[in-house]
């Protein structure tokens, strides 16, 4: 049931995120500077509603790399002073980063026994791609190949920037229809009541619009996964993503770690089908696997 957990911490992440903003927007008075006296500015309410849902997805992107590495507890490898394993993580990612005419990225391995790797990072030149000890001990090389490769598509594909911009417009989007909702609903009230109606209003419907977000955020998020996967077969050879994948889908009962949960979009596991599949940040590996299959 970990995928049903990863989904639910994807979901309560983006309502404690809309929540947050909802109330210290309405403490600030945010709908009352848009309000004139012929009715709403939809100029002036859109503008601060791109202002504050944007700009939490970019303080995120920032702080991605640091934050990975601090929850994480990823130890960045120094080829200086490195041992045999993991100059070979090293020299397997510098080697698919020239492929992919990419600038060198921070390599490094994180202690967990889940079968896992990520890639984070605020730009192509200052990214982060990590893998765990268990991945390293259940792989063999050809798996590990395309597991790098598909991180590295990420990073080459601007995935972490792409996320953030449509987090971003979701939230912003789901800022400005909720306020104007709001405001509608106050309106129809008493005046005394009118304040605590916009107020009540705006809260909950920023929550409700932030879970039907999170579903146009997780589709692209499933898109993405298929590009990686493409990508990382070019980089490493259909075969390697194949294999790696196929190696996963074996890996059934494999432990998941949950020091991760907020880097989920960024791994290469996968979630169940299902309703919830519509919340789910990768698509089935089955799924994977055959459009890799059916790939030219």
């Amino acid at each position: 049931m970990t995928w049903i957990k990863r989904i639910g911490f994807f979901l309560l992440t983006n309502i404690l995120i809309m929540t947050t903003i909802s109330i210290v927007t309405t403490l600030l008075g945010s709908m009352g500077f848009s309000i004139r006296a012929y009715g709403l500015d939809l100029t002036r309410l859109i503008v601060f509603c791109l202002m504050w849902g944007m700009a939490g997805s970019f303080i995120s992107l920032l702080l991605s790399k640091m934050m990975a590495k601090w929850s994480m507890g990823v130890k960045v490898i120094d080829p200086k002073n490195a041992s045999a394993p993991e100059m070979d993580v090293y020299r397997r990612v510098q080697s698919l980063a020239q492929r992919a005419h990419l600038p060198m990225p921070e390599v490094g391995i994180y202690d967990s026994p889940e079968v896992n790797a990520f890639a984070t990072g605020p730009s192509k030149s200052s990214s982060l791609v990590a893998v765990s000890t268990g991945l390293l001990n259940r792989m063999n090389a050809q798996e590990l190949e395309g597991v790098l490769a598909h991180e590295l598509s990420h990073v080459a594909n601007g995935d972490m920037v792409t996320l953030t911009l449509i987090q971003g417009v979701v939230n912003s989007f789901a800022m400005f229809i909720s306020r104007i909702i709001a405001y509608i609903a106050s309106n129809a009230v008493k005046e005394e009541m009118a304040h605590i109606v916009r107020i009540a209003v705006t809260i909950l419907l920023d929550i409700v619009f932030s879970i039907l977000g999170s579903m146009a955020v997780a589709y692209f998020s499933r898109q993405r996964e298929f590009r990686a996967d493409a990508g990382g077969a070019k980089l490493a050879g259909r075969e390697s993503m194949i294999s790696a994948l196929e190696s996963l889908r074996q890996m059934v009962d494999m432990p998941e770690d949950p020091r991760g949960e907020a880097l989920a979009s960024f791994k290469i596991s996968s979630n169940k089908g299902g309703f919830l599949s519509l919340f789910a940040t990768h698509p089935a590996l089955e799924e994977r696997i055959l459009a890799l299959k059916q790939m030219r």
